[in-house]
């Protein structure tokens, strides 16, 4: 579990974020929502210490992450694993010498242990024939999405973040990498937040919302709940889709017979 309280933000006197306080529940995937320019990157970076907020607080279950020394913080991000929205994987590297990265970075495994752990992450998403590949030159985006995950996931982290994950991926390759992303954290009781602008995401697997508008925390609730959410700002984001707007008239049609 994530809590926040209180968060502010600031870049040379501009509010980013104001006032921002939920909680991101362990074993659920936990999607930040907004426009572009909303503020959910600048909030996705302040809680993994990428950006100081500047004031209120950070929790990592009952560990006050503001508060922390530097050399505690070090040791709770190998807690973390991260899928940023490029991948991020080194171009001169193996599919799976990306995988190990973290480990030869953070562990004092033995070669045997390492190999045997990063054997299980890309078997769990599915790419372990893809492991003597140069990555990302010769695998698809979807391809290199899966090795950012495994790579993400190499340390069994307890904190799962997710930058845009489906940035650039056709809608069947996004909907296979939401599952993924679902059932791993399901599967390893993670608390997973994604940062995402892709509605299809958010009615797929948002089981925790948050939205964000100009920075301000606007409305929280689950996948079921925003479709009926009476708040303006939140309705204009969500039936700028049509789609959206089409199965909300039908349930509450529905819900009048």
């Amino acid at each position: 579990m994530i809590r926040i309280e209180n968060l502010n933000k600031s870049f040379e006197g501009n509010t980013v974020l104001n006032n921002i306080t939920t909680e991101f529940q362990k074993g659920k995937t936990n999607l930040i929502i907004g426009r572009s320019g909303s503020g959910k990157t600048v909030l996705l970076k302040s809680i993994v210490g990428l950006h100081e907020i500047d004031n209120g607080s950070i929790y990592y279950d009952d560990r006050n992450f503001t508060t922390m020394k530097p050399s505690v913080r070090k040791k709770l991000r190998q807690e973390m694993g991260m899928v940023f929205q490029g991948g991020a994987l080194f171009d001169s590297l193996t599919v799976a010498e990306n995988v190990r990265f973290p480990l030869d970075m953070f562990t004092e495994q033995t070669p045997a242990e390492k190999a045997r752990r990063v054997e299980f992450c890309l078997d769990r998403v599915n790419i372990s024939r893809e492991a003597h590949r140069l990555s990302p030159s010769e695998i698809s985006g979807g391809m290199k999405k899966r090795v950012a995950i495994a790579r993400a996931i190499s340390l069994n982290p307890k904190y799962l973040f997710c930058d845009e994950p489906n940035s650039g991926l056709d809608p069947e390759t996004s909907l296979l990498i939401d599952d993924l992303i679902h059932e791993i954290t399901v599967e390893f009781n993670i608390t997973t937040i994604i940062n995402t602008h892709d509605m299809n995401s958010v009615m797929e697997i948002g089981e925790k919302i948050l939205f964000i508008s100009e920075g301000e925390m606007c409305w929280e609730g689950t996948k079921t709940e925003i479709l009926y959410a009476e708040n303006k700002k939140l309705q204009e984001f969500v039936f700028a889709n049509p789609q959206y707007k089409q199965i909300r008239d039908l349930r509450r049609e529905a819900d009048t017979d």
